[in-house]
C-alpha cells in the first residue's frame, strides 16, 4: 500500500469531505476511499491490495482544483455509493467482479450501518446540490471514476483500445438533447488536452454508459437543472496491479479538470 496516498488513516477524516464555494460545477470522487470501518474490517476476505485494484485511487486528487468537491473516504467494499441501496453491499461474488468479499456473511446490524451511510450520503448530496441550484440555477456534476483494463493479469495484454477509451464519458441517465452542448464541451476539452505527454482517446458510452446510482439520482431529483456526467479514466495513470502512480499523468488530469471549471461556468451562463 506504499503507493496509496490516502489509505488506512482515511477514517480520521470522517466518512467524506465536502468543499463548497461559489461555482455551479461540482466534482465528486465517491470511490476514492480505502478505509473500512473497524466493526467490519475483520470480516473482509480481501487484502488491501485486492481492494485497491477495484477502487478509484487518486480520483480525489484529480478534482482537488475544483471549488466544489465531494470526496468519500470509505471503501466501496464497505458500501458502494454508486449503486442502489439494495445492491450497495457486495454480498455475492457476481456483485463484485467475482471476488469473495467476506470471510462470513456480515451481521445484519453491520449491513444496516452501511446502508445508513448510503442514505446519509445521498441526503448530504441533495442538500449540497440544492444549495448550488439556489445560487446558480443549472449546474454540472463531474462524477469522476477510473477503471481497469488489464483484468487478465499484470503480464497479459490489456483490453483492446477499441473497447477501452482513455476517457469514457457516460451519459445514460441524462436528457442527452437537453445537455448536448455541455457534454460536447467536456469531451472536446479532454480530447484537446495533453495528458502524460499525449492526446487521449475520449469517447462516450463505450466501456461504461454512466448507469451509476449517483448520476441517476441527480437527474431524477434535479431534472430541470442538474447535469451529471460520469467520467471514467482508464488506469493509464497508474499500474492497476501494483498501485504505483504515474504522478505526471495524475497532475495533468488534475490540471485539465481544474481548467474545465471556468469553461463550464461560461457555458452555463450562456444558457440562461
Amino acid at each position: 500500500m506504499t503507493a496509496r496516498q490516502s489509505g488506512s488513516d482515511d477514517g480520521n477524516k470522517g466518512f467524506w469531505s465536502v468543499d463548497f464555494g461559489n461555482s455551479p460545477v461540482v466534482g465528486t470522487a465517491i470511490h476514492d476511499g480505502h478505509f473500512i470501518r473497524p466493526d467490519v474490517a475483520g470480516l473482509i476476505a480481501l487484502s488491501a491490495d485486492q481492494r485497491l485494484r477495484e477502487e478509484d485511487p487518486f480520483t480525489g486528487q484529480m478534482i482537488a482544483g475544483l471549488t466544489n468537491r465531494l470526496v468519500v473516504h470509505h471503501s466501496r467494499f464497505e458500501i458502494d455509493l454508486n449503486r442502489a441501496a439494495d445492491q450497495a453491499v457486495y454480498l455475492k461474488p457476481e456483485q463484485s467482479w467475482g471476488l469473495e468479499v467476506w470471510k462470513q456473511a456480515p451481521p445484519q446490524d453491520a449491513v444496516r450501518q452501511s446502508l445508513d451511510f448510503h442514505a446519509d450520503y445521498y441526503a448530504m448530496l441533495e442538500a449540497v446540490l440544492s444549495a448550488v441550484e439556489r445560487r446558480h440555477g443549472a449546474f454540472v456534476v463531474l462524477d469522476v471514476h477510473s477503471y481497469n483494463h488489464r483484468r487478465q493479469g499484470a503480464a497479459a495484454p490489456p483490453t483492446a483500445q477499441a473497447e477501452a477509451p482513455d476517457i469514457n464519458i457516460g451519459t445514460f441517465s441524462m436528457d442527452r438533447s437537453r445537455w448536448n452542448d455541455v457534454v460536447s464541451l467536456v469531451g472536446q476539452h479532454f480530447a484537446s488536452a495533453t495528458i502524460g505527454g499525449r492526446r487521449l482517446d475520449v469517447r462516450e458510452n463505450v466501456a461504461f454508459q454512466g448507469k451509476g446510482e449517483q448520476t441517476r439520482f441527480i437527474h431524477q431529483r434535479f431534472a430541470e437543472n442538474g447535469c451529471a456526467i460520469a467520467i471514467e479514466f482508464k488506469k493509464f495513470f497508474m499500474d492497476e496491479w501494483t498501485g504505483k502512480p504515474d504522478t505526471r499523468a495524475i497532475a495533468d488530469i488534475g490540471d485539465t479538470i481544474t481548467a474545465l471549471q471556468p469553461v463550464l461556468e461560461e457555458c452555463l451562463r450562456s444558457r440562461r
